[in-house]
């Protein structure tokens, strides 16, 4: 799982920052929410996790914008407001879950893992003939199980999440390497890779734009 996480408090962003690492979900922490339009193109989220009081903007104000915007994942809201009218406020605008200020690190973690489940794509998803079981990191071709590598598996999550969509290098770049200097080649190699096991055509490709699983 992958999150952006909003939150202007350097020390809390920080400890649950690496607190969430530690417990395999990786972590995009912004303290400067101007920061928020640079990333959000670029990036692949499963949740984001917006404080609501922030030193430029208000948290509510970005929720109301990321579901203007067409943004439909899952979003948590961690603020020290109490109050049962921004409670209300924040789920009008579209707001999957509040989590009040201060909060057990563990109890993060658990909704977290909840919402993704409740947006996440089907568990068992079909590509023609190819059967793909996401919790079990499965594959199979009937009865038969088929092997990738760990990119190919992660480069095809990808491309199930936006599938219909064209996805272009950087976010496949940003989503399995981030950080690391890699070339067009490797993504090729990976998409290789998957149209060895997957129906013919079921990956078309865009020159120059990116690619996409039909």
């Amino acid at each position: 799982m992958r999150i952006l996480l909003v939150e202007d408090d350097r020390i809390l962003g920080e400890t649950l920052r690496d607190f969430l690492e530690l417990h395999n979900i990786e972590t995009l922490w912004l303290w400067d929410e101007r920061e928020l339009p640079k990333v959000i193109g670029k990036y692949e989220f499963d949740v984001f996790v917006i404080d609501l009081i922030l030193k430029h903007t208000s948290g509510e104000k970005i929720i109301e914008v990321l579901r203007k915007s067409g943004f439909n994942k899952p979003i948590l809201v961690i603020t020290a407001k109490r109050d049962m009218e921004s409670k209300e406020e924040c789920f009008l605008k579209g707001a999957d879950d509040y989590l009040i200020k201060p909060f057990d690190f563990k109890e993060i973690i658990l909704r977290l893992h909840a919402l993704n489940k409740r947006r996440h794509i089907e568990t068992i998803v079909q590509v023609g003939d190819i059967t793909i079981n996401l919790d079990a990191q499965t594959i199979y071709k009937g009865d038969k199980e088929i092997k990738i590598s760990k990119n190919a598996w992660e480069l095809l999550i990808l491309l199930l999440k936006r599938r219909g969509e064209i996805v272009n290098n950087e976010t496949i770049f940003n989503y399995i390497w981030p950080n690391k200097d890699v070339s067009d080649d490797i993504i090729r190699a990976y998409i290789k890779e998957l149209r060895k096991i997957l129906p013919p055509d079921s990956i078309k490709t865009y020159p120059g734009r990116g690619y996409r699983l039909l």
